[in-house]
């Protein structure tokens, strides 16, 4: 007597609850990677801030969220993804991410600059605060990076054959909701209207960064009972049917090769690094271009860069939707980029009137939710389900080495040039990645339309 045994996946308020859970995890990590995105203006005045931090200096802390995923740190995590399952590797990850926070909420209180490690470390480090906050960087960037791989290759598992892309852009805008709160509500707890702004306030966007990623890590836990539930129902239905349940495609090393020899997934990677590239790197110093492009005080420019996520949030599980049902992912990314790159003309070299900055930055959200909606659910259409930890790991890695690079170059060219000037040279600079992803997309469609197998280009929903 053959026995229906339902999947928990197949609930819908179950998989949109494992949603709800996994998007919060990433809310608080995004949350964290932006505290200082509105109040990065600061770091030009580093004499006022017993921070002591230059814009250079800013800048080298970003591109330390990139340092040990570009060192190889994301592949082989990626492969220990594959290999040892979401749950173990994931719970890991986001452990890594809540200690690194610690470190860099550390690294900048008075606490350690008071501390026998501070003096320590004067012996070896020009500015100790720094060192340490780039470590507690490095650590919270290689366990947010993994993290958003388990939650991606978990969403694909849990929606696979449903509603994938509108799952992953809804996962996308939820988290991109920390950023959102990042931006609005960190000018509103840190007070700069002072002559000289001490620790107590610089430290104070990751004091809540860190209370949010303990709390994602409580939220986290919940997922895991889900999944593990899943796995049960899975084994039991695989055993009813006399089929073995132990895996005969477990991920082997050779697979890396695989993964690399696939000319889609390399494109795909290219894509997301030039592509991200052109809005994570420039929202990371929003504040010290559009001020000084536009003429506009703080409080303003912080609310101009909230359009970001707030207009991803509004339109990446709508496009997702179109992905679902429609299909035509790589048109639409060639569209996002097309408009990253009209944002950033905007940006740079519309008349220097404060609604011009606000249509620039509008564009840049509609773009930054249409790539992402379509590229992501187009990863488990190329590469088979045992290596897309380590597909997406690697994905992670190629963007990586941008969010590395860029935010270094950023940094040396406002301070080396100061306002309008450092601005619009460093608009250019967006302007040159965005013409290279409109490229890469272009290729990839054209790929796509010789290759239908793949099926790049049809909707995601089983009807």
């Amino acid at each position: 007597m053959n026995k229906h045994i339902a999947f928990l996946k197949d609930s819908r308020r179950a998989r949109w609850a494992v949603l709800l859970f996994l998007s919060l995890v990433m809310f608080a990590s995004y949350f964290f990677d932006d505290q200082f995105t509105t109040i990065g203006h600061i770091f030009k005045n580093p004499e006022i801030l017993d921070l002591s931090w230059s814009s250079a200096d800013y800048g080298l802390y970003g591109g330390a969220y990139s340092l040990l995923c570009v060192w190889g740190g994301l592949v082989v995590c990626g492969m220990l993804l594959d290999k040892w399952g979401v749950r173990i590797t994931g719970t890991l990850f986001v452990l890594l991410m809540v200690v690194g926070a610690a470190v860099v909420m550390y690294g900048i209180s008075s606490a350690f600059h008071d501390s026998a490690l501070f003096h320590f470390m004067d012996r070896f480090f020009g500015k100790p605060s720094l060192a340490l906050a780039y470590a507690g960087c490095a650590l919270f960037g290689l366990g947010s990076e993994i993290a958003g791989v388990a939650v991606t290759r978990s969403i694909a598992k849990w929606f696979r054959g449903k509603e994938m892309a509108l799952a992953m852009g809804l996962q996308l805008a939820l988290a991109r909701l920390g950023t959102a709160a990042a931006l609005l509500v960190v000018p509103r707890i840190v007070n700069l209207n002072l002559d000289y702004i001490p620790f107590s306030e610089t430290s104070k966007p990751a004091l809540a960064g860190f209370v949010l990623l303990v709390c994602g890590l409580l939220v986290w836990s919940v997922f895991l009972a889900f999944d593990k539930k899943l796995d049960v129902q899975e084994a039991a239905l695989a055993e009813h049917r006399g089929e073995s349940t132990e895996k005969d495609d477990k991920f082997k090393f050779s697979d890396l090769f695989k993964v690399l020899g696939n000319k889609h997934f390399i494109l795909v990677a290219l894509l997301c690094v030039f592509f991200y590239a052109c809005i994570i790197s420039f929202r990371r110093f929003a504040t010290s271009i559009i001020i000084p492009r536009f003429g506009i005080e703080s409080d303003l420019a912080s609310l101009m860069v909230s359009l970001i996520p707030f207009t991803t949030i509004i339109f990446t599980p709508i496009f997702g939707s179109l992905v679902d049902f429609k299909g035509k992912g790589t048109k639409w990314m060639i569209l996002g980029s097309f408009l990253v790159l009209i944002a950033h003309l905007i940006i740079g070299f519309a008349p220097g009137l404060p609604v011009f900055g606000y249509v620039g930055i509008a564009i840049l959200g509609v773009g930054y939710s249409l790539v992402p909606a379509a590229m992501w659910p187009s990863v488990p259409k190329i590469i088979p389900d045992k290596n897309l930890g380590t597909a997406y790991s690697l994905i992670y890695w190629i963007q990586n080495m941008g969010m590395l690079l860029v935010p270094i170059f950023v940094g040396r060219i406002i301070e080396n040039n100061k306002g309008v000037k450092g601005a619009v040279y460093s608009e250019i600079l967006f302007i040159g990645l965005a013409l290279v992803a409109i490229a890469v997309s272009v290729i990839l469609s054209h790929s796509s339309d010789s290759h239908p197998e793949l099926k790049l280009d049809t909707p995601n929903k089983v009807k």
